[in-house]
């Protein structure tokens, strides 16, 4: 049964989610149901649904409890039904002892709404106990010349039943001497007193023997009896007199054991045997017994049993005071029982709320009563929490409280709040109970993923193999379970140009990046993009990060010759007149290369020559110079080949092969004049052929590179569209680098250079030769004098 007791109240702790809305709280008008004691558990003591005008599932769906004082519980709610049954048998005596009528206080809650319906239970005596005398034999002594209507006080039967059940009076066997009347005291009970009828004479009837018999009021009525024995002595004319007819003593309930209360004193005018005077307990109940001893001697009263203000808090004693004679005399010691702050308060925990979803407005949390079995100040109770609790304390009706959420919780700062309430009572010493609950707070998806980083930069090196992981992104979330699992994902670009979906791919699950396929710097140098990552929860979170590509250049250009153009027609032959000095600038070798960064310095070195040593080539310009004087025995015609080599690693390069032709000069000074070439040109006919046709080539060859130069403008032109190209700026101080010289460059001419953004001075895409008016007319004069 008791284990039953205390699931019930782990059960009765827990159901209940009261929603507290300001002073709506209120109670119904009470009532009042009655049940016989010692009843049958299970007993119907009332149809509370119908009392309470709701309906027969209602009860349920309010979430119906009854709630009594203290831990035990005498009653059954049948949510069903509606039918309030008796849980146990019901003691009246146990319960209410001789307090009448014997109350039973309960409440009924309801939790949605909340409401508190305060009910009473009348306990109803019944007949199960008999008068009990404590001496079964009364031995009274009496003088003979005691007159008649004397009244003789004898020991009164205890009940412990109440009302009608109660002893009601008391009777003695018929005899011509006495008989008895029954008499109440002030709190009720009722003791008998014998009158003597008839004057008695000691040497006709020496004693009499009386049957004393008390009667209760029940159906049918019970009985005890006992058995009076009356000595008839010699005259004694003065019984003993107290010298104070009512003691009133106060005793703290925590007295020790054997303190002395009060001292009663009688005296007795008479001598010898007739004035001695004994004491002894007159009227008083086993209770009374077993809490003062008497001195019959001194007159002392003691304690032996420690006091329980909260169980009695006055005592009414008799004490009856004899003389040898038989005679005696009596007195009423009132002992008050001054309360002491002996017992903590008491907190009974209705129920609980937990988990509590975060940033949800107030909230009750739990519902307690508190209660202090004290009196007075003992009795008065304060409730607190800890001040730096998100919670505070609400007082409701009959001592019962709420703790309810002062502000919204947040599960990421504080996931478990242990809060004590301390229940103190106002007495000297004041004492205290503390109660201990866990509170925890469940996650609402109210942070989204943050990623480690508002961008990232990935590098990426070109012609990478296809699914290669270039990189992850991270992101976490503040919240648990389902709303702090993340899924990435990618989101369409703000460039509708860029093919991401063929780019790149990233895993949902973990964040990592994948090319798809392989990169070309010099189609697409960078690229940038957004990720999303959304957390599971709902409404789903999400947030954006930032992701920057950059393509790393790969040397897989080799470097490519701008001039001297190498297109398979007839080679460009350059003339050097023999009395140029040592350093003469012969020409120039143009070449790009197609990479970036280092992967496009270019180096020129040269790789072949008729005669080593008579020509040389700058390693950074590509500038073909003479490196000492010419000299007759040199050969007319050399052939050198150049090669064009970059920085990158592995070195890709490029060979162009130059022709030079040493002549004895070919300024204007030594050219004839036009009368004269005419005359040569009629002269010599062949001549005039062979002038046609190296102008007729000299043409072709320009009209063959205005064209290279056309497609590779409208080609770079797409190139820049895309990729960025534009007109170098920066480091350059035009869009034109002019190379001056002598020789047969001794006309200045001048290459546009097309860079990328950000490049460096050595990072260029293509070079555009820009002729200068008159670079035909020059040629084929070479070409006249070569021949």
């Amino acid at each position: 049964m008791e284990a039953r007791g205390e699931h019930f109240l782990r059960q009765r702790q827990v159901l209940f989610l009261f929603v507290f809305l300001g002073g709506s709280l209120a109670g119904s008008e009470s009532r009042r149901y009655s049940v016989v004691e010692e009843t049958e558990r299970g007993y119907l003591i009332a149809n509370l649904a119908k009392d309470l005008g709701l309906g027969v599932g209602e009860l349920a769906v309010r979430g119906a409890q009854v709630v009594s004082k203290g831990n035990k519980q005498h009653f059954q709610l049948n949510h069903q039904t509606g039918d309030l049954l008796l849980h146990e048998k019901l003691d009246r005596e146990e319960l209410c002892g001789l307090t009448e009528p014997c109350i039973l206080h309960f409440q009924i809650l309801l939790q949605t709404p909340l409401q508190f319906i305060t009910n009473e239970l009348q306990v109803i005596d019944v007949n199960d106990h008999s008068p009990v005398f404590f001496e079964n034999e009364i031995q009274l002594k009496l003088l003979e010349n005691t007159p008649p209507g004397t009244i003789i006080p004898l020991e009164n039967a205890e009940d412990l039943d109440v009302g009608r059940n109660s002893l009601q009076n008391y009777t003695i066997a018929p005899n011509s001497h006495f008989h008895v009347i029954t008499r109440s005291r002030r709190d009720g009970r009722k003791y008998p007193q014998l009158v003597l009828d008839k004057v008695l004479d000691r040497e006709e009837q020496p004693e009499l023997i009386l049957t004393l018999t008390a009667l209760d009021g029940g159906s049918p009525p019970r009985s005890g009896i006992a058995q009076i024995h009356i000595l008839v002595l010699d005259i004694n004319d003065n019984a003993p007199e107290f010298t104070q007819s009512l003691y009133e003593v106060q005793i703290l309930e925590n007295s020790p054991i054997n303190s002395v209360i009060v001292t009663v004193s009688a005296s007795d005018l008479d001598t010898g045997n007739f004035g001695t005077v004994s004491y002894a307990f007159f009227h008083a109940s086993e209770e009374i017994r077993k809490t003062f001893q008497l001195n019959p001697i001194t007159g002392d009263i003691l304690l032996v049993k420690y006091l329980n203000y909260e169980v009695m808090n006055t005592y009414e004693v008799d004490i009856e005071a004899k003389d040898g004679g038989g005679l005696s005399g009596e007195t009423t010691v009132i002992v008050q029982v001054v309360d002491v702050n002996d017992n903590p308060p008491e907190l009974t925990l209705s129920s609980i709320t937990s988990p509590i979803p975060e940033n949800s407005p107030e909230t009750v949390v739990a519902v307690f009563s508190v209660s202090d079995l004290d009196s007075g100040d003992n009795g008065r109770i304060m409730c607190s929490i800890e001040n730096n609790l998100p919670f505070i304390l609400k007082p409701s009706i009959e001592n019962f409280y709420t703790l309810v959420t002062n502000t919204a919780l947040d599960r990421e700062s504080q996931a478990e709040y242990n809060i004590t309430i301390t229940v103190t009572d106002l007495g000297t010493p004041r004492l205290k109970t503390q109660h201990n609950i866990t509170v925890t707070v469940s996650d609402v998806n109210d942070n989204a993923p943050a990623f480690s980083q508002a961008a990232y930069t990935l590098r990426v090196r070109e012609n990478n193999s296809p699914a290669l992981h270039i990189g992850s992104v991270s992101a976490t979330d503040r919240d648990s379970g389902a709303n702090a699992q993340v899924t990435y994902s990618l989101l369409p670009p703000q460039d509708p140009q860029l093919p991401l979906a063929s780019l790149v791919s990233i895993n949902a699950d973990t964040g990592q990046l994948f090319a798809l396929r392989s990169l070309d710097f010099e189609a697409l140098r960078a690229f940038e993009f957004r990720v999303g990552a959304a957390d599971r929860g709902s409404p789903a979170l999400s947030s954006q990060a930032l992701v920057r590509v950059l393509v790393v250049d790969d040397n897989d250009n080799a470097p490519f010759v701008l001039y001297p153009l190498q297109n398979g027609s007839a080679p460009c032959t350059e003339l050097v007149p023999r009395a140029a000095e040592a350093g003469y600038l012969v020409t120039k070798v143009v070449a790009v290369d197609g990479d970036s960064g280092q992967n496009a310095w270019l180096s020129y070195q040269l790789l072949k020559a008729t005669e080593p040593g008579l020509f040389g080539v700058w390693a950074h310009s590509g500038e073909v110079r003479t490196a000492r004087l010419l000299s007759e025995r040199d050969a007319v015609k050399h052939r050198l080949v150049v090669l064009v080599k970059d920085n990158g690693e592995p070195p890709l390069s490029a060979s162009v092969t130059l022709h030079v032709l040493l002549v004895d000069g070919f300024s204007q000074p030594y050219l004839p004049l036009p009368d004269a070439a005419a005359a040569e040109a009629r002269a010599d006919p062949l001549t005039v052929y062979l002038v046609v046709a190296l102008a007729s080539v000299s043409s072709l060859f320009l009209f063959s590179v205005l064209v290279f130069v056309a497609v590779r403008l409208c080609r770079r032109s797409r190139a820049a569209s895309e990729g960025g190209c534009s007109v170098a700026e920066g480091p350059f101080p035009g869009h034109l680098v002019d190379v001056s010289g002598a020789g047969t460059l001794s006309h200045s001419y001048q290459y546009e250079v097309c860079l990328t953004e950000g490049s460096g001075t050595n990072e260029f895409k293509f070079l555009k030769p820009v002729f200068p008016n008159g670079l035909v007319q020059d040629t084929e004069t070479k070409a006249k004098l070569q021949f």
